[in-house]
């Protein structure tokens, strides 16, 4: 497993596991697992409501803590200082850990500028190893990073084939800002997995479109995160690190780039209101 180094100089794995929409009551199973696999990094959120499934797994796997690097993220009602305080508290003793390596904002709304505050302190008091935001659009992302004291280390954004986000990457190389990439199968949606560019190109390599979809990402520099329930996909998510994509496929894959989300689009209303309205029945399939 190859890692990155952050604008702090923190090392973080490239590629991880993600929990978002494993329930409680298969998430540790789900968990425990990956690290068998080999994965280090474990990415949840206070509001995939599996927290405390994955401190278990954890706990379980007899893997040192220091090996192991956690995410999780604070999501909309948790914003503002007061409130990013009390989350994180409250994360960490779900996850029955310490220190977190990695604290996010999971949504641009609210008081996400309170909410920094909190994390710079948590950050500045090493009770988080590194800090930063998800969803943030370049708008959004230049704005915060030109009126904060601590650059946010990561933003984590729906990146792959079908959403590629190029005008997002340069301006997160610009700000000192790594990207990682959150559903980088976007689930299959739009026919992700029988794209015939991407299908071709496993053939060549022996490979699958989901291994093409990964190494693409990671030979950009993007930290990817991809989620299964099932040990083999586990397995195969993580056997990527044996080839490598040429120019001419990586030409291939960028006339795949549809301009738009398939998952989340924070500027669009519905969108907004549909992020907003989990608060009210916060059901994992509607986030």
């Amino acid at each position: 497993m190859k890692k990155i180094k952050l604008n702090n100089k923190i090392e973080m794995p490239m590629e991880g596991f993600g929990v978002f929409q494993i329930p409680e009551e298969k998430c540790e199973e789900a968990v425990c697992g990956a690290i068998e696999a080999g994965y280090r990094l474990i990415d949840t959120a206070s509001s995939y409501q599996n927290e405390e499934a994955v401190g278990r797994a954890v706990k379980h796997s007899g893997i040192s803590r220091e090996e192991l690097f956690i995410t999780t993220k604070a999501y909309i009602h948790q914003m503002g200082y007061d409130k990013t305080k009390a989350a994180f508290e409250e994360s960490l003793k779900k996850l029955g850990t310490s220190y977190l390596d990695l604290y996010l904002i999971h949504m641009p709304f609210g008081d996400y500028y309170g909410a920094w505050r909190a994390m710079e302190e948590l950050y500045k008091a090493g009770k988080i190893r590194a800090i930063g935001v998800c969803n943030f659009l370049p708008d959004r992302l230049l704005d915060l990073c030109s009126n904060v004291e601590i650059t946010p280390q990561i933003n984590q954004i729906e990146r792959h084939p079908h959403c590629q986000r190029k005008e997002d990457l340069e301006i997160m190389k610009e700000l000192g800002v790594q990207p990682q990439a959150w559903a980088p199968f976007a689930e299959g949606l739009k026919g992700m997995f029988q794209e015939p560019v991407l299908t071709t190109i496993a053939k060549k390599y022996g490979k699958t479109a989901a291994q093409v979809i990964l190494r693409w990402n990671i030979q950009q520099g993007i930290i990817v995160i991809p989620k299964s329930v099932h040990r083999e996909r586990m397995e195969e998510n993580l056997n990527i690190w044996d080839f490598k994509l040429d120019d001419e496929d990586m030409k291939q894959i960028d006339t795949l780039d549809k301009g738009c989300p398939s998952m989340l689009d924070t500027r669009k209303v519905s969108e907004v209101r549909r992020v907003y309205d989990y608060l009210k029945n916060p059901v994992l399939t509607s986030l």
